[in-house]
């Protein structure tokens, strides 16, 4: 039996550092964490409590223990080294929450390539994301592309679009200061007031409805929006009138835990996530780093991190 210091969610908008015990079984590697990273989107929502019930089952991570109703430990981006077995000395990544060490059985812990440093690693499962996004947007060679919403899942999908041949990219973004960003990552910019209509394929990641709305009315004939965010328990209103109806616009949900129809007899999810972590070989995806926070000091600092609308993705720092 082995403990390890775990961040849990002891009630709406507060954390402790607790401790927890596993066990190594067989068949399970041992992992000693370096790094994990902070999805803001999913977890601010579950630290304010905002999992709706109808969607608990839906929502856990793999290695999640408790549930929203709290105490939950969640989280789903960890990069650590294997300390036992064949596979020892070796830099994996799990969907396992924010733990000083864990085991986990050996197929659910992938490993980096050598061209990823383990400190980029974690952006693996929003990379996943982006991927799936991606398919179902079925973007082509030439498309006119925006994206609204310039979060760490919105600008991945920007970074893959912008490399379709042709592909004319726009991250929108309320924030003037995400321009830079757009530029790192080889997409145009745009504010809401700015972005430029008649696109082929609109992906709204902003989480919020105000997007969702804006996306429609950029969305050009028979296009097709993609819907990448996740409300909780908000309930959202869009505007399905008009313009909606004249363009025959096709609204599209898109969620990572299922891989796209047209994927699914080749892809399975280890085939998906592997790919993931190889798209990040990449040092222009550092950018979407936007701080670092030593475990120890995790739990005074988390709610200040999901709550700050300049977070991207926040990594965590594992000593030894």
């Amino acid at each position: 039996m082995t403990v390890a210091a775990a961040l849990w969610i002891t009630a709406a908008q507060e954390a402790a550092l607790c401790d927890t015990v596993y066990h190594v079984g067989e068949g399970q590697l041992d992992i000693k964490t370096q790094f994990t990273g902070i999805s803001r989107g999913t977890e601010r929502l579950i630290f304010n409590g905002q999992v709706p019930v109808s969607e608990h089952d839906n929502m856990r991570a793999p290695f999640q223990e408790g549930d929203f109703t709290f105490p939950v430990k969640y989280g789903y981006a960890a990069v650590g080294k294997v300390q036992n077995g064949d596979r020892r000395g070796e830099v994996v990544f799990s969907l396992f929450p924010h733990q000083t060490s864990f085991a986990v059985p050996a197929a659910m812990a992938l490993p980096v390539p050598n061209n990823v440093p383990a400190a980029r690693a974690i952006l693996a499962a929003n990379m996943e994301t982006a991927v799936n996004i991606t398919w179902d947007a079925g973007i082509s060679v030439g498309d006119r592309v925006v994206v609204i919403g310039a979060g760490v899942v919105g600008a991945l999908v920007g970074y893959l679009a912008a490399q379709v041949p042709g592909a004319e990219v726009t991250l929108v973004d309320i924030a003037p200061s995400r321009a830079a960003l757009a530029d790192t990552l080889g997409c145009d910019f745009a504010t809401p007031d700015d972005a430029p209509a008649e696109a082929d394929v609109v992906v709204h990641a902003s989480a919020n409805p105000v997007g969702l709305s804006l996306a429609i009315a950029l969305a050009g004939t028979e296009a097709r929006v993609i819907e990448a965010s996740w409300y909780g328990a908000q309930s959202v209103e869009i505007p399905l009138g008009g313009r909606f109806h004249q363009r025959r616009l096709q609204i599209v949900s898109s969620q990572v835990g299922r891989v796209p129809a047209r994927q699914a007899p080749r892809w399975d999810y280890s085939r998906r996530l592997a790919k993931a972590l190889a798209l990040l070989n990449d040092p222009v995806l550092d950018a979407l780093i936007s701080g670092e926070t030593a475990f120890g000091d995790l739990p005074g600092v988390y709610g200040r991190v999901l709550r700050d609308p300049s977070t991207l993705c926040h990594r965590v720092r594992y000593e030894g």
